[in-house]
């Protein structure tokens, strides 16, 4: 059976990805506005509306494009050969394009202007070693739960990013292009543009990482022809 054609998935990553940030950046924008000032319980409404959301569009856009959302995610599946160089890196537009379009559609809900930029300075080793953290652990658990446990995986994913939320000290971007995005609101989710070359970096690393010990821990080389 063929699957659905690359412009159907370029399309799903981006709505999708789209629709991850207008769910962290609007949920981070009610949630400081009803917190009262109270920066955990707006951490915690952040954390739980960005959770509820990946599992919904995973579960929508996953049988369509695998709902990557997120350029580490893809490139260590195009790394294992089960996608495409070509189709990768349209993926990773996708991602990017999407990002921003969904920063820029919070803003127009909430009445903010569009074109902002960050002032959330998220600098230093802990931030990173806290950005590897995140994406080692995304990564493990999508390789693995793709293997063992795929109609669970939207809750996996999703149980993960909520908790990464709270137990990382950069509170669980593992993304590079949820990170380039989030630049470029200056609200609750926010982070300064000298932060995002760092945190990226930390993300490529956690994701190559991952990408190896699971190989090794699933006891495979690759997983075999690639699509597209």
């Amino acid at each position: 059976m063929i699957g659905p054609s690359l412009g159907r998935r370029v399309v799903a990553e981006t709505l999708g990805t789209a629709l991850l940030l207008a769910a962290v950046v609007g949920s981070g924008i009610m949630a400081e506005r009803l917190s009262g000032g109270n920066f955990g319980l707006a951490l915690l409404a952040n954390a739980v509306a960005t959770g509820a959301a990946l599992i919904a569009l995973i579960v929508t856009f996953g049988p369509i494009s695998g709902a990557h959302f997120n350029p580490a995610v893809t490139l260590v599946f195009a790394a294992r050969r089960t996608l495409g160089w070509f189709d990768a890196v349209a993926y990773v537009v996708a991602q990017f394009a999407g990002a921003v379009a969904g920063v820029w559609m919070a803003h127009l809900m909430f009445d903010l202007p569009i074109l902002q930029s960050s002032v959330h300075t998220r600098v230093g080793l802990g931030q990173w070693v806290g950005e590897i953290v995140a994406t080692f652990g995304l990564i493990a658990v999508i390789l693995s739960g793709a293997r063992h446990h795929v109609a669970a995986l939207p809750y996996a994913v999703a149980a993960y990013i909520t908790a990464a939320y709270w137990f990382t000290s950069s509170t669980s971007f593992a993304n590079p292009a949820v990170t380039l995005a989030r630049a470029l609101t200056d609200t609750f989710a926010g982070i300064a543009p000298n932060g995002v070359a760092g945190f990226i970096a930390a993300q490529l690393a956690g994701a190559a990482t991952a990408a190896g010990v699971m190989a090794w821990l699933l006891g495979e080389a690759s997983e075999g022809p690639a699509r597209g």
